[in-house]
């Protein structure tokens, strides 16, 4: 079973890129890195330490974007608007 941070550095191997610290602790996600991790410009992120040296950062909301529409065709048309009209009755 692959360690979690062994899966990070063989994801990050695809893209070669390299950023610096600004003076501000500002750091600028080179284009590569950023469309081969699905990030778009505004899109809102949690950074969090993974070990020394090392960040991971993840899209808020991503595991919501990864799961949308999974459920499609279970439900008929209009069935689930039945159901919510009986939690009111």
């Amino acid at each position: 079973m692959a360690r979690a941070d062994s899966y990070l550095y063989y994801r990050s191997d695809n893209v070669k890129a390299m950023s610096k610290v600004s003076s501000k602790n500002q750091v600028t996600i080179p284009v590569e890195a950023m469309r081969a991790a699905g990030l778009r410009p505004g899109d809102e992120i949690d950074v969090r330490p993974a070990g020394e040296g090392e960040i991971v950062i993840a899209t808020r909301g991503s595991r919501i974007r990864r799961h949308a529409g999974i459920a499609k065709g279970i439900y008929k048309d209009n069935e689930l608007g039945k159901l919510r009209d009986e939690w009111e009755r």
